[in-house]
């Protein structure tokens, strides 16, 4: 779980990147609800994980997470959110 949430976050901060060019930012809406997907497959992966082994879940969750903020504040910069 914990390298699936990883990919997944790296994935989500690529996406994000493009996203964040002008005329891209469409894509805010289909990466927030990806970015939480992989939000929670990280926090399974911290839950069912032996403690000493959740580096990589931990690191998963907190890239999905940063990139769900990021989308957020880009859509309500751009007027994406009222």
């Amino acid at each position: 779980m914990g390298l699936i949430s990883l990919l997944w976050g790296i994935v989500a901060m690529l996406w994000m990147i493009l996203a964040l060019i002008p005329l891209l930012g469409w894509g805010n809406w289909f990466l927030i609800p990806f970015a939480a997907v992989g939000a929670i497959i990280a926090a399974v992966g911290v839950l069912f994980t032996r403690s000493g082994h959740r580096g990589r879940a931990k690191t998963g969750l907190a890239l999905n997470g940063i990139v769900i903020v990021v989308g957020i504040l880009r859509l309500m910069l751009g007027g994406g959110i009222l």
